[in-house]
């Protein structure tokens, strides 16, 4: 991903893979003790019926399978939310927060 973002190169493997009804991949690095700028934290929420069938660590499994790339060299942390169309449906199109980084110095106020 020299040339585009670690953003970009997310959202266009699990486009390619998983043909989801829904993707958001949110860069929560500014939430976390890293330089302006990183891209080292994500939330991603995927839904596709391509898990039709599969738990979750399965789930989770097919998504860092296609993102191994980037997880082996420039994600370092990747809260996921995986769901079938029915599931999001389910819960109203909604996802909670990512949990508080335990290692960040940054707070909350």
């Amino acid at each position: 991903t020299a040339m585009g973002s670690v953003q970009q190169a997310i959202e266009q493997k699990i486009m390619a893979e998983l043909a989801p009804a829904h993707l958001e991949v949110l860069n929560e690095s500014h939430m976390h003790s890293v330089p302006p700028g990183s891209e080292s934290h994500f939330n991603v929420v995927v839904v596709s019926d391509a898990f039709e069938g599969q738990n979750r660590v399965n789930r989770h499994r097919t998504v860092n399978r296609i993102l191994e790339t980037e997880l082996a060299s420039q994600i370092h942390a990747l809260a996921l939310h995986t769901h079938t169309s029915a599931e999001w449906s389910a819960r109203g199109g909604r996802v909670l927060d990512s949990p508080e980084c335990l290692g960040g110095s940054k707070t909350k106020s």
